[in-house]
């Protein structure tokens, strides 16, 4: 049964035609230059190993807004229980093409159906933030209540004062989202509010326009 309704994002239709559009492209991008693969980036990857750490043993992991899957794929090397959910379609095609040992399904974040207590641990990694401000702490009180206590869950995020609205992504392709960037105080106080109790920070430097400028991992009391 679904904990609590969500809203639905006014934009969602929108926003996931237009990762469809960009999916191809942001795939050939992380296989030729490495942009968004962890593996090519010591600290994300630091992060992501501290999480698998943690969390192996507790029960399944959620990859959520898992996009081609490279995460997912990396924690199921590390021998997780895990599997990915992804807004575009597109986007789980490819990730199902390129990792077939792996489990993916498409499903928005708004749209997930968890039970309370049932997760070792989610990820929102480098993935919510196309979320309205409104709608992203319902989202984080629904992985909050579907995490066992003492799972964890681990985000990455756009740091800023302002949102932006993105009309090209990925070779140029014609796309309408909005970056939601949040100061990471901000964003902690979100977490907690939620029900978690964070216990690791990460901050990247401002030119990393690229990536995540902040990342942070928070735990259900147990």
């Amino acid at each position: 049964m679904r904990i609590h309704r969500m809203d639905r994002p006014a934009d969602l239709d929108v926003v996931r035609d237009s990762y469809d559009r960009v999916a191809d492209n942001y795939v050939d991008m992380v296989l030729t230059t490495g942009i968004g693969d962890i593996r090519r980036h010591p600290w994300l990857k630091a992060s992501i190993d501290a999480f698998a750490d943690t969390v192996g043993g507790l029960g399944p992991v959620l990859d959520v807004g898992c996009g081609p899957g490279t995460v997912t794929a990396y924690l199921d090397e590390r021998g997780l229980d895990v599997s990915g959910v992804d807004l575009s379609p597109r986007m789980i095609e490819n990730a199902r093409r390129l990792y077939p040992q792996c489990r993916f399904d498409v499903s928005s974040a708004t749209d997930l159906d968890l039970a309370p207590q049932s997760l070792g641990g989610v990820l929102g990694w480098w993935s919510l933030f196309n979320l309205p401000r409104d709608v992203l702490p319902q989202v984080l009180a629904h992985f909050a209540q579907a995490l066992k206590p003492g799972g964890h869950f681990i985000t990455a995020t756009h740091v800023g004062d302002e949102d932006a609205l993105r009309t090209e992504a990925y070779g140029g392709v014609s796309v309408r989202w909005t970056t939601h960037k949040w100061r990471p105080e901000q964003f902690v106080d979100l977490i907690e509010r939620a029900g978690l109790h964070p216990v690791a920070e990460l901050r990247l430097p401002a030119e990393e326009q690229i990536g995540p400028g902040v990342v942070i991992m928070a735990k259900r009391p147990a």
